[in-house]
């Protein structure tokens, strides 16, 4: 209670308390007042109340257009007291011919585009009832519709449209509530009234079969086409779905060899303006190929956008792209949330039409009760004139005698019998009204009362007779307003693998020594002499140098091993190729641990391959199952455990029986047999391959084959082939024999490689040169000698890495 002599009271209450009724309150009013349709018209209040403004105003179809700000400021001062450019924008989208199948207000002057361009100013635009918007007022004053108070109670506004028009199907509907939104796709007016009129005459046995055979899915007024049907009975079942949707595409053939692709239709709610930027940036950032130029040719008469292809370019490859990758291709998720008796409910497609049939029949039956009263009222006027005419001398007689109106009503009522409404009439009929012409006109329109009385009553006795004012209304309504379908309807869709948008080319991926990775085409590396300086292949900044790269093609799976013994899987097209600069990092990829690093880079072309051989740098080695690679992601895989301050040299696929050639940095070499490393599994450390001296390291792990030779580079560019002949079968464990002779000219050995004769190799340097050589070039020498130089360097520059390329199969080794 407040303190005396204060007036009122405090009302104690806690603070959720009111926060939720509050809140509810306001849900409530956005649900019912303002987000949601009503499943009978299909409309909003707003849109409701403008039509019935626009009606009120005169505004037929027939009639001249009326300033967009009148039509706003009459709904606004009457009926919808909110601003003025939610009211605004509402109408607009109903003179949208590009949002509304069904336009349901005539818009004259700039009321926007496809392109997303906003409309003019209201004071510029003008606008009245379309012909469908009309059918949505038709018969509005025979008390077909409950009415209730406007905002202030001045006036009367209906509550419903009789809405002869199916309008909740064939315009749809959207609109975000509070913890809900609803998002209804529009349908071919023809199609409907047909569903509507089978479910007339098959009623509560009609399933959804039925009705798909005459109304098999959405049309929406941009056109289109719907991929796939899945989504749509999945709508019409439950009430939510996922519609594909595509724009039309044509592939024209151009002069000289040229082909271009031709967009004459985009997806519902698409921004044409948009989906041009989109095309273009997805082609100026690399994601989408083959574009030469592209042109938007559109005019009044439609749209048209040419997407020129470069000569060579696959015209289907390039569409999948854009469906892939742009809004050429969209999804529209149905929800058929609408209110019936002011709650909202999702509601299949049977529940849709029957809420709407229903609607009808409630019309026409109102609409006719208030007829049949009217024709009673004016055939019982008619009977007293007729019957006044065969009296007409008396009842002069009788009115010339009388003092006033009200002595002569009481006359006529008394003396003739008539009631005082035939009396009334009786008075207030002219003397022209007594010739046989206007005698035979009351007979002919007392005849036509009487016939109507009757067909009243028959439709409001008889279900059957009502059911065929309502199905002869809409087919009238067809006949008139029906139109062919604009959106076709794809029976199936095929899922296009990601490989499938990208053209499969050879590529080279480059890893730098701080962790940057990129890819170029490897037509970009040229085969040059033995003994070239190479081309600048990789720009570093910083004195970020070259730590290794791999020959493979964008298709392929490209595994990453890191230092600590994980690995890591991405596909080829996803890495970057930047004209100028570094890549992208690693990190950015995936998610290393402190002072993890990649180690190996290594393509899926296996070619047989059963086993994944690892070795470290402290002579370490494990073998493990090809198959521990599989479904490999981004998130990556331990697949060894390595003893503190070892980590990964060499990574390299096996067939099971191979002779291995471990080789370190200091020029030693062991080759031993496959089978003394059993295969482990992932948690395994690995066994001793090699005994390493003092300060040297493992750098070289191959498999031996058939028909091959090793191959050794130091890091001065200095090389050689040696047979593997020359390098006896020890145990694992040992220390191996000498595999080259090194000097202060030579430096320490990069790496050992096995190659064939029609092999080609790609040497980089840590300062981005690369030369592509052919194996052939690469003298053959014995495990004792030197080598030659292969690559001349800059001062301060040495090899990186080197990469094998198999002319049949770009593989790796």
């Amino acid at each position: 209670m407040t303190e005396s002599g204060n007036i009122g009271k405090v009302l104690r209450l806690p603070l959720e308390e009111e926060i939720k009724y509050s809140y509810l309150d306001y849900a409530m009013s956005v649900i019912i007042g303002r987000a949601l349709p009503d499943a009978r018209d299909g409309l909003k209040p707003v849109q409701r109340r403008i039509l019935y403004a626009m009606m009120e105003l005169g505004l037929k179809s027939s009639q001249p257009y009326r300033k967009s700000a009148r039509i706003v400021g009459e709904t606004m001062g009457k009926y919808h007291p909110h601003g003025d450019a939610a009211i605004y924008d509402a109408m607009v989208r109903m003179a949208q011919e590009f949002s509304m199948r069904y336009p349901l207000v005539d818009g004259q002057g700039n009321f926007g585009s496809i392109d997303g361009d906003p409309p003019a100013a209201m004071r510029y635009t003008e606008a009245r009832l379309s012909p469908l918007g009309e059918e949505m007022l038709r018969d509005i004053n025979e008390d077909t519709v409950d009415w209730g108070p406007n905002f202030d109670e001045t006036l009367k506004e209906p509550l419903v449209l009789p809405s002869l028009l199916p309008n909740l199907l064939v315009n749809g509907s959207s609109g975000i509530a509070v913890g809900m939104a609803t998002n209804m796709p529009p349908h071919n007016l023809a199609e409907v009234v047909d569903a509507v009129c089978l479910l007339i005459e098959k009623g509560e046995d009609i399933e959804l079969g039925d009705i798909i055979e005459v109304l098999p899915g959405p049309d929406f007024p941009t056109g289109g086409a719907i991929a796939g049907r899945d989504g749509i009975i999945s709508a019409y079942k439950t009430g939510r779905g996922k519609i594909i949707l595509r724009g039309k595409v044509s592939i024209e053939q151009m002069k000289r060899g040229r082909t271009n692709l031709l967009i004459t239709e985009i997806p519902y709610m698409v921004n044409k303006a948009s989906l041009i930027e989109i095309i273009a940036r997805g082609v100026q950032e690399g994601y989408i190929t083959g574009i030469a130029d592209l042109r938007d040719e559109s005019d009044r008469d439609g749209i048209r956008i040419v997407v020129e292809l470069q000569r060579d370019a696959d015209p289907h490859l390039v569409l999948r792209q854009l469906y892939s990758r742009t809004p050429l291709q969209t999804t529209f998720g149905v929800i058929n949330l609408a209110l019936v008796n002011g709650v909202p409910r999702e509601l299949s497609l049977i529940e849709l039409l029957k809420i709407f049939l229903d609607h009808r029949r409630n019309v026409v039956r109102r609409r006719t009760s208030y007829r049949l009263g009217k024709a009673q009222e004016r055939a019982h006027i008619v009977e007293g004139l007729v019957k006044a005419l065969d009296v007409i001398d008396e009842i002069i007689t009788l009115i010339r005698g009388s003092q006033d109106i009200q002595s002569a009503k009481v006359g006529l009522t008394e003396t003739f019998g008539f009631t005082e409404v035939q009396a009334q009439a009786i008075l207030d009929m002219r003397l022209q009204r007594l010739t046989n012409l206007e005698r035979n006109k009351l007979e002919e329109e007392l005849k036509q009362l009487l016939q109507d009385i009757e067909k009243y009553r028959t439709i409001l006795d008889n279900p059957s007779a009502l059911d065929s004012v309502v199905r002869e209304e809409l087919l009238e309504l067809k006949k008139q307003f029906g139109d062919a379908r604009k959106t076709e309807i794809i029976d199936e869709i095929v899922d296009v693998d990601e490989d499938e948008l990208i053209p499969e080319e050879d590529i080279v991926v480059v890893l730098t020594k701080d962790g940057y990775l990129r890819r170029a085409p490897l037509g970009d590396y040229r085969l040059q002499a033995r003994g070239g300086k190479g081309i600048k292949g990789f720009n570093p900044r910083n004195e970020d140098e070259v730590a290794m790269f791999a020959a493979t093609t964008t298709h392929h799976d490209i595994f990453l091993f890191t230092n600590k013994g994980r690995v890591f899987a991405i596909k080829g097209y996803l890495l970057p190729e930047p004209k100028n600069g570094k890549g992208k990092h690693v990190s950015s990829f995936f998610t290393l641990e402190e002072g993890e690093r990649v180690v190996a880079i290594k393509d899926d072309t296996m070619h047989g391959a059963k086993f994944v051989l690892f070795a470290t740098k402290n002579g370490i080695a494990k073998r493990v199952d090809v198959r521990e690679l599989g479904n490999l992601t981004r998130a990556g895989r331990r697949i060894i455990n390595l003893d503190e301050g070892d980590e990964i040299a060499r990574v390299r696929f096996t067939s099971g029986s191979d002779d291995l050639l471990f080789v370190s940095a200091k020029g030693q070499a062991l080759r031993t047999s496959e089978e003394e490393f059993r295969p482990m599994g992932r948690q395994a450390r690995g066994v001793r391959a090699i005994r390493l001296s003092k300060g040297d390291i493992l750098v070289g792990c191959e498999p031996l084959r058939e028909d091959t030779m090793i191959l050794l580079i130091s890091e001065k560019g200095v090389g050689k082939r040696t047979s593997s002949d020359e390098f006896p079968l020890h145990h694992r464990g040992g220390s191996g024999v000498r595999a080259m002779r090194l000097s202060g000219r030579t430096g320490l050995i990069v790496g050992a490689w096995s190659v064939t004769e029609d092999d080609e190799l790609m040497i980089v340097t840590s300062k981005g040169r690369v030369t592509r050589i052919t194996v052939k070039d690469v003298p053959v020498l014995s495990r004792t000698a030197t080598g030659n130089i292969l690559v001349r360097l800059d001062q301060g520059d040495e090899v990186a890495d080197v990469t094998v390329i198999r002319e049949d199969a770009m593989e790796e080794i």
